[in-house]
């Protein structure tokens, strides 16, 4: 392509057309970014925390625009892209109130008459982010990463480069030096190139499984440090004892938030014998009751998915899974509409050898499992190649414990959805990733964690 073309996926129509950089114009950001690097290692916590806490008010105060924007450039539900951006604003001021403690020197007694660990800038961090949380996904890789002392360059998905565009105007609006955060418009035939430029020091990705292992691959070949977070098929296990109203209600959220595209949404609805028809009848009347419509409309619920290739992927994942004899219990079609929607979908008869289990299902389509007992749905949440989040629904706490301690996965919600929150760590294991994001645990992985030793 010649140009960076975003659609509305709510209607086709094209919504801007953007030029890819010249070769000029990347290497004249990637040096801005060098050189910005290199002073903002030496500012204090303090100054960089005001950038972070200017960053969050700009957010706020921008609020309604920026969601415009991303509800226009991937059909987000305006309510949702409005809640997305909140929580980009709280990022921010967690990281800027925190990373100071997370950051301290650490006592590290030894021979030495002193010896302490420290954490230092790495310089710049390549992020290489999706579209379908354009703005949550960025900021959450930024906050701690700007706070450690780093730089980044930002190269987003093509459908959503001008959300991409004002992060980068905001943090500059906000007060960071010329160059220190800067949106690269290339295509994904450069990102090779630019992982192996000795100036970038790291890269972290967030998107596909395929995306994960060709910048994990050229990371690796270029000896820099990657956080990958990939893909998901979580996993939301109902037990016998569960309360099947909030599970079910709950359900709908986890599966069909952002319109069922989200890596940590629920998709494998593992449920027990006991409770599984009374489960599925809830799940699939609150799913039904769910607005479909103009993702501009503060009513809508579910929005278009965000192109029409992957819209056509997902009734292919439907219909070879149905084929295979699961039953559509609701939807399991492309609603005949302008844009990009399909029908929400509960899949039920699903089992393990077709696609909607085995796969991830990007969409909103939901597959439930049968399972015979609690045994049997922690078996069925592991076989799977991904290990990003799993949700268990029980009245038995200690249970509970015990079974999160047997699910492979990076993280366990007992009796809730499963979200990213600044404060707790973020990332899979398996074929979701390695690495975190989020927390002291994210912000220690975009730093040389250096030895300090005096006789």
């Amino acid at each position: 392509m010649s140009a960076i073309v975003t659609i509305d996926p709510a209607n086709g129509a094209v919504v801007e057309r953007l030029a890819f950089m010249t070769p000029a114009q990347a290497e004249a950001k990637i040096a801005a970014a060098h050189e910005a690097a290199r002073a903002w290692r030496e500012r204090s916590i303090e100054e960089r925390a005001a950038v972070l806490t200017a960053m969050g008010a700009k957010l706020r105060e921008e609020r309604d625009h920026l969601a415009l924007l991303a509800v226009r450039e991937m059909g987000k539900p305006v309510l949702q892209a409005r809640a997305e951006v909140e929580k980009c604003a709280w990022c921010c001021e967690y990281f800027a109130q925190n990373a100071g403690a997370m950051l301290a020197d650490l006592d590290a007694p030894s021979s030495a008459s002193r010896s302490f660990v420290a954490f230092r800038p790495l310089g710049i961090v390549l992020a290489i982010m999706p579209w379908n949380y354009p703005y949550w996904q960025v900021i959450r890789a930024a906050a701690p990463a700007l706070m450690a002392g780093n730089a980044m360059l930002l190269k987003h998905a093509p459908n959503t480069t001008r959300c991409g565009l004002e992060i980068e105007r905001l943090f500059r609006e906000a007060g960071a030096p010329d160059g220190l955060f800067g949106a690269l418009l290339l295509g994904d035939e450069e990102i090779d190139r630019r992982i192996a430029d000795p100036r970038i020091s790291a890269v972290t990705l967030t998107g596909s499984e395929r995306a994960g292992v060709a910048v994990a691959s050229a990371a690796g070949a270029a000896l820099k440090k990657c956080v990958l977070e990939l893909g998901g098929s979580d996993a939301f296990i109902v037990l016998a004892d569960a309360d099947i109203e909030a599970a079910a209600k709950t359900a709908v959220f986890a599966r069909f938030q952002n319109n069922g595209q989200s890596c940590i949404a629920a998709k494998r609805f593992i449920v027990v014998d006991a409770v599984h028809d009374a489960f599925v009848e809830r799940f699939v009347a609150l799913t039904a009751a769910q607005r479909v419509g103009d993702p501009a409309d503060e009513a809508t619920q579910i929005g278009p998915m965000a192109r029409a290739d992957l819209m056509e992927g997902l009734h292919a994942q439907v219909r070879e899974t149905i084929e295979a004899g699961a039953v559509a219990a609701l939807g399991g079609y492309p609603v005949d509409a302008p844009g990009y929607f399909y029908s929400p979908t509960i899949l039920t008869g699903v089992r393990p050898g077709m696609r909607a289990f085995d796969e991830e299902v990007f969409g909103p389509v939901a597959a439930v499992v049968r399972a015979r007992d609690a045994e049997h749905a922690l078996e069925l949440a592991n076989a799977s190649a991904y290990g990003l989040g799993c949700s268990l629904w029980t009245r038995d706490a200690a249970l509970a414990q015990r079974l999160a301690a047997r699910v492979e996965a990076g993280a366990v919600f007992v009796n809730g959805m499963v979200a990213s929150d600044p404060r707790l760590p973020f990332g899979g294991v398996k074929r979701s990733g390695y690495g975190r994001e989020l927390s002291a645990f994210g912000i220690h992985e975009f730093v040389n964690i250096q030895t300090v030793w005096i006789a």
